[in-house]
């Protein structure tokens, strides 16, 4: 069976989260330290570890079959790359931001302006859909400064939590895109990897969807199960297994971490007792 090749980042904000989505898929790999290609030992697949912008060139040109990779930088780099899966995490966005002493109006202010970015695809594309004429400078890394040093007057970089602009007295005004890893992959990946490759999207699909959801367990009194029963969004229908004590059953069921609070107040209010939490490692559906 031939090896799919996948590239993840080789440091940075994406490294450890790419190698615990395989570790939970029950994927050990064998890899030393600044080691660059490294192989499964229990899975067909090698690993490689690559410059994130360079990610999308080597799933074009056929080098490596998936990469695990930042949405926008796949928006940016990669055209016509496909994404198998949303993987839920590195999420960020790409955003435009101005110095916090600026008024800002809306759209029209970039008009005219320089704008410091690492992404000119993005950029451009976003301005060209609102009739923005902006003078553009490219800048690999720091781009937050740019305002700082009198380089430029607004800037477009990819914000997380915010604080960086904070730091660097912007703030954001305009969101491009949303973005978080994804599993892309390669247009020239051959059958026999796309079926190794169908194989990891059901691991990977059985990770991510425990991830989503709690395990949880809780006694109610027997005239209470019809309410209960309402309340829950379990997968089909929950569990109900006698207690000891009569008059009283055990309810077993999964909930979705976003609605999570408020099913559990729900379910208290109506009477359930002893309610039991637990994360679920995977779910096979």
């Amino acid at each position: 069976m031939k090896k799919i090749r996948i590239a993840i980042q080789k440091s940075g904000r994406l490294l450890d989260d790419s190698l615990k989505i395989l570790k939970d898929c029950g994927i050990a790999i064998d890899n030393g330290k600044e080691q660059l290609k490294a192989e499964a030992k229990n899975f067909p697949m090698e690993v490689f570890y690559l410059r994130n912008g360079d990610i999308p060139k080597y799933l074009k040109d056929g080098v490596v079959d998936i990469a695990v990779i930042g949405e926008n930088i796949l928006i940016e780099k990669g055209g016509g790359i496909e994404i198998a899966e949303q993987l839920g995490f590195s999420k960020c966005k790409v955003s435009l931001a101005i110095p916090k002493s600026e008024d800002y109006q809306g759209i029209t202010y970039f008009n005219g302006k320089r704008i410091a970015t690492s992404y000119p695809v993005t950029l451009q594309r976003f301005l060209d859909e609102h009739g923005i004429k902006a003078d553009l400078h490219l800048i690999a890394g720091s781009v937050e400064i740019a305002p700082n040093i009198g380089l430029a007057d607004a800037i477009c970089d990819i914000v997380s939590s915010g604080s960086t602009l904070f730091k660097n007295n912007l703030k954001e005004v305009e969101v491009l895109l949303g973005s978080e890893a994804v599993l892309a992959v390669s247009p020239q990946i051959d059958q026999d990897r796309r079926e190794v490759l169908n194989t990891l999207l059901f691991r990977m699909r059985s990770v991510l969807k425990a991830r989503k959801n709690k395990y949880v367990l809780m006694n109610v009194p027997n005239d209470k199960l019809d309410e209960i029963v309402v309340i829950l969004p379990g997968m089909r229908s929950p569990t109900i297994l006698p207690l000891a004590e009569e008059g009283w059953s055990s309810v077993h069921t999964v909930i979705n971490k976003d609605v999570f609070w408020e099913v559990i107040d729900e379910l208290k209010e109506a009477g359930a007792e002893g309610i039991l939490v637990c994360p679920i490692e995977k779910m096979v559906l």
